[in-house]
């Protein structure tokens, strides 16, 4: 996998989460699929559970209905949690769409705070949630202060580094994810087809 994202046209697609309130029970989730450096060419909705265990399910229905998975050299998430402290199974990702998984965060998460939060609100599903938030712990992704974190999986660290710097249009957050977020908190779930993909399938809620 890591002489793909290597190639010089790179098709990627970046899931991330909107604004929610925990009262809502649903937290809005969104996939943008990005031909390097910005070409859009397909959006997609849906939702998650707030805190809830269906953040693996929903982001494998929401990356299918998006158009076919072997287009796609990778994977970005903002993290590995979705609407709130829904984990994401990175390893079960890569493993299903067969494409390497790429996690990126603002700040140096702590996990620490984070597993008393687990262990406090979540205590028969705690050591699951923190099981799948610890076998990739964040690391940061670039030399010098305030850099970048996150995890890989299924590719080679140097050339997913190489990548994030190659979807950083502005600044040094990756297009695929900003957009992601945007589109997260714009409406309701659906899928809207970009100019090379009109009419492929529907992320349902």
């Amino acid at each position: 996998m890591g002489r793909a994202l290597q190639r010089p046209h790179l098709r990627l697609i970046g899931v991330d989460d909107g604004a929610f309130r925990r009262t809502s029970g649903r937290a809005p989730l969104a996939a943008v699929r990005l031909s390097l450096p910005r070409r859009i060419e397909a959006v997609g909705r849906s939702s998650v559970t707030v805190d809830g265990l269906d953040a693996t399910d929903r982001i494998l229905r929401l990356v299918r209905a998006t158009g076919p998975v072997s287009d796609l050299r990778a994977l970005l998430l903002d993290g590995p949690l979705v609407g709130g402290f829904n984990v994401v199974d990175l390893d079960r990702l890569a493993g299903e769409l067969r494409l390497p998984i790429v996690t990126v965060s603002r700040h140096r998460p702590d996990l620490r705070r984070i597993r008393e939060v687990l262990e406090q609100y979540f205590p028969d599903e705690a050591a699951e949630r923190w099981r799948l938030l610890s076998r990739h712990p964040p690391r940061p992704w670039g030399p010098g202060p305030g850099p970048l974190w996150g995890a890989v999986v299924g590719a080679r660290r140097p050339s997913a580094a190489r990548l994030l710097e190659r979807t950083a249009v502005e600044g040094r957050w990756p297009e695929p994810l900003r957009l992601a977020h945007l589109v997260a908190s714009a409406g309701p779930p659906g899928r809207f087809g970009g100019p090379s993909r009109p009419g492929d399938g529907r992320a349902k809620d």
